[in-house]
């Protein structure tokens, strides 16, 4: 056995016990994480450029025609320029595939150039299942084949759920060893993982044809069985397939060594039951002249109609049961438009059906069947927070803690690790667990690398340290934030940042001097802005009377009424809200002249202005409507019920502080209402709420928003482009019995 070919066998015995388990027991603690390295459901197709146009014919030369490797061969140009963008922002997924273009064209030969730029790029994108198959490519033409091998290993650590990896794993072992074991256990390690996948087909169909060539025909009647136990694409073809097979040979071909000696027993045992003691006697006469063995086997291998007949209706019975699953999933699958990895976001159909779809796996209980189903979705969704996190909180509640670990460490460190939602849930889940070393460094490093400044992070890391008891770590989250933003030119987190921190400091301390003072000394600092001075108004309703109003009223009238000498930041809309935001707090709060001084101001300021052009519009349709059709209406049909819009045509209609009702004014018939706006919106990019700060903030996240898109050449996957029906709801059904996944190995190694 070549060193090459050793590798391959002793990646299978690894994981062999695996290989043979079928089911995943919820009930204890899955230690074993590499169940869980990665995942990708495509079933085989041709993979385009973008996914690195995997091919399985490659020409091996001989393994000493290997090449020096030339690692201080000069870099080009064009791949200095390109390795400069990707340093700098390594998510630039285009720049990545143009620069291994470009090594490809340079190199040649040069494999040191070639494995720099795939451990790169790879390490970055570990879901490129087509560029680990270009990279293996790539070892093989140098004719280092123990590199190939260890490409491949690598490639199945990081996707270890690619249907597509694996078979061309498989189709490189069968063009180079000639060891049926060592071909078959790369197979059964390869089923163990994938082979319940809707889309494994491919896999399937390439086992049956190596099965085929060595005229295995037990095996072959054996792989049909283990397909007749899963719901998977084209079982109809394989059950169809089997029963040709077994017309076509006698049962003695079909039947494996153990169905042969157990029906051996069966008969036996048939034989033996009308006289016990004739029984004993020819068992030992048996025993004597040695020709038991023989003659059970060769009964086990009739032919009788009636065998046979059971023996397909035992795996007919199997292929039922998994028609009968495969009718209640059918729509979710057809519903999946990309199983494939892609840097372009998904569409909001596709999105929900994977919700949807794991919702109903998760009913139905089989835990086995639910992390593979977590696997399959999070290559497509990849870049979504929101499923890592539902699949770590799955893990959590089933009690598979290594399995959340490992899948919030992907997720933290390879796959959404610059997106700030992830490590606020890491930050919260570490708390929750007890590990305030690691929520804090959560947090430190979502100020200082992730997202600098976001005041959602600020804000739970200090509501964090308070809920420790640790006042002074709470306030200088604040205190060094403010420092930092200070020396930014006319930032737009100060005004936010004081007005929480003196809300933070008096709900905490309920002390309104220190409170007033740290705005005070924010007026010092920034420019007022229509969100800093609605905090503010806010803040006032919060603290015991008196009311500042007439501290109020000067920074309310400096902002909203134009003044050509001042730069004012505050657009006309904003400047009409905050004036509105002002006289409902002095509705409540304020005495007759300071409301009828707002009011005034107000009215001054904003009516000459409002358009009158809606008031002068009529109905399209009640325009062209002729006098017989106005005539054939009924005298008791109601007139549409016209929207009554605010005095202010800008106002929001509702101010969440709940303080008084906006004034109604004059109907504008046919007129669409003003949109409603809240009067206490997200800051700028921020999430963090006002209102929510005094019952605590929320343990969701709101879902994030899609990734940019990436302008691509071509769809960006093995799968070709079809039109499938939309999903229909599926009803909950029964669990079916699954085979187990192999147990996992850890996903991280010295390649990432």
């Amino acid at each position: 056995m070549g060193e090459s070919q050793a590798m391959v066998a002793e990646g299978y015995n690894a994981s062999a016990a695996t290989a043979e388990s079928n089911v995943v027991d919820s009930s204890q603690s899955v230690t074993d994480v590499s169940l869980v390295n990665g995942t990708d459901p495509e079933g085989g197709s041709a993979a385009p450029v973008e996914n690195g146009n995997a091919t399985d014919s490659v020409t091996v030369t001989a393994p000493g025609a290997a090449l020096v490797d030339n690692a201080g061969s000069a870099l080009s140009p064009e791949e200095e320029r390109l390795w400069s963008i990707v340093r700098a922002n390594s998510s630039e997924f285009n720049t990545w595939t143009a620069l291994i273009e470009e090594t490809e064209r340079i190199a040649q030969d040069n494999i040191a150039k070639i494995r720099k730029v795939y451990d790169a790029f790879l390490a970055e994108f570990p879901l490129c299942y087509g560029y680990w198959k270009k990279y293996a490519d790539h070892e093989a033409r140098v004719g280092a084949m123990d590199k190939v091998v260890e490409v491949y290993e690598r490639a199945v650590l990081g996707v270890t759920y690619s249907v597509d990896i694996w078979l061309h794993y498989c189709v490189f072992a069968i063009n180079t060893y000639g060891d049926p074991d060592t071909i078959r256990s790369l197979f059964e390690r390869a089923l163990a993982y994938v082979g319940s996948d809707f889309l494994s087909s491919p896999l399937w169909d390439k086992y049956i044809e190596y099965e085929h060539m060595q005229q295995a025909w037990s095996r072959l009647t054996m792989i049909y069985t283990r397909i007749m136990e899963n719901p998977i694409q084209n079982i109809d073809r394989y059950f169809s397939n089997f029963k040709e097979l077994a017309e076509t040979h006698p049962l003695s071909e079909l039947r494996s060594a153990e169905e042969s000696a157990a029906v051996a027993v069966a008969s036996d045992a048939s034989e033996t039951a009308p006289s016990e003691s004739d029984g004993k006697a020819d068992e030992g006469k048996s025993q004597a002249d040695g020709t038991s063995e023989p003659s059970k086997l060769e009964s086990a291998g009739s032919t009788d109609p009636e065998e046979m007949k059971k023996f397909i209706g035992v795996r007919e019975a199997m292929y039922i049961k998994a028609k009968e699953f495969e009718s209640k999933i059918i729509g979710f699958e057809m519903a999946i438009r990309r199983p494939y990895f892609h840097v372009r976001p998904l569409n909001v159909a596709e999105l929900e059906n994977w919700h949807n779809y794991l919702d109903f796996i998760e009913s139905d209980g089989d835990f086995n069947k639910v992390v593979k189903l977590y696997e399959r979705c999070l290559v497509a969704c990849a870049n979504y927070p929101e499923y890592w996190i539902r699949y770590v909180l799955s893990m959590g509640e089933s009690g598979s803690m290594d399995l959340a670990d490992n899948a919030l460490t992907r997720a933290t460190q390879v796959f959404v690790k610059r997106q700030p939602e992830i490590h606020l849930f890491a930050a919260r889940l570490k708390e929750q667990n007890g590990d305030i070393a690691g929520a804090r460094a959560a947090f430190q490093l979502l100020h200082s690398e992730i997202s600098p400044g976001l005041l959602e992070a600020v804000i739970k890391h200090a509501n964090m340290e308070q809920r420790l008891g640790n006042l002074d770590d709470a306030f200088s989250v604040y205190e060094q934030v403010i420092a930092v933003e200070k020396g930014k030119e006319n930032s737009i987190l100060l005004p936010l940042l004081y007005a929480q921190y003196s809300r933070f400091s008096y709900l905490v301390l309920r002390d309104a001097e220190k409170a007033r003072k740290i705005i005070v000394e924010a007026l010092d600092h920034v420019q007022p802005s229509k969100h800093f001075l609605e905090a503010l108004i806010f803040f006032e309703t919060i603290l015991p009377p008196p009311r500042k109003i007439e501290y109020l009223d000067p920074l309310v009238e400096n902002l909203i009424k134009p003044n050509v000498d001042i730069h004012n930041a505050a657009s006309s809309t904003e400047r009409e809200e905050l004036s509105l935001i002002y006289i409902e707090f002095l509705g409540l709060f304020g005495d007759v002249e300071t409301i009828k001084k707002a009011e005034d101001r107000h009215c001054k300021l904003f009516l000459p202005h409002r358009s009158r052009s809606e008031l002068k519009k009529r109905s399209a349709d009640e325009f062209l409507s002729s006098d017989r059709t106005k005539l054939a209406k009924t005298y008791n049909d109601a007139a549409p019920a016209q929207p009554v819009s605010n005095a202010y045509p800008n106002a929001p209609t509702q101010w969440s502080g709940g303080y008084a009702a906006q004034p109604q004014a004059w109907p504008q018939p046919q007129a669409a209402p003003a949109q409603p706006q809240q009067w206490n919106p997200a800051y700028g990019q921020q999430q963090a709420a006002y209102g929510a700060y005094g019952g605590g903030y929320p343990a969701g996240y709101a879902a994030p928003q899609a990734p940019a898109p990436v302008p691509q050449a071509a769809a960006y996957g093995a799968y070709p482009a079809q039109a499938y029906p939309a999903a229909a709801t599926a009803p909950v059904a029964a669990p079916v019995q699954q085979p187990a996944a192999a147990p996992p190995q850890a996903y991280y190694n010295t390649y990432y």
